[in-house]
């Protein structure tokens, strides 16, 4: 721990920033799953509503600079793809 006070806070706000990321990163993670699995089970209805999420979440992690814009964007089309094949199939 630093012997300056303002140091202490500064490693205290870093770690529950570190926290909250990882937690973002985290639910960004399972949605994106959550969407992939929906979505090789083949189920119409569920792969819509685990897009949405998905995309949201997705969306929001790249507004608080927790990934990069295209990679969100690389992201969203890969699952968007994925969702038009099954309105083919």
């Amino acid at each position: 721990m630093p012997n300056i006070k303002s140091s202490a806070k500064r490693v205290l706000l870093s770690q529950k920033a570190a926290a909250k990321n990882r937690s973002a990163r985290s639910l960004m993670k399972t949605n994106i799953k959550k969407f992939d699995d929906a979505a090789n089970s083949g189920d119409r209805d569920r792969s819509e509503s685990a897009f949405k999420t998905a995309v949201k979440t997705v969306d929001r992690a790249a507004t608080k600079g927790l990934i990069h814009k295209n990679k969100a964007a690389r992201r969203k089309s890969a699952m968007a793809r994925k969702l038009n094949s099954l309105a083919a199939e």
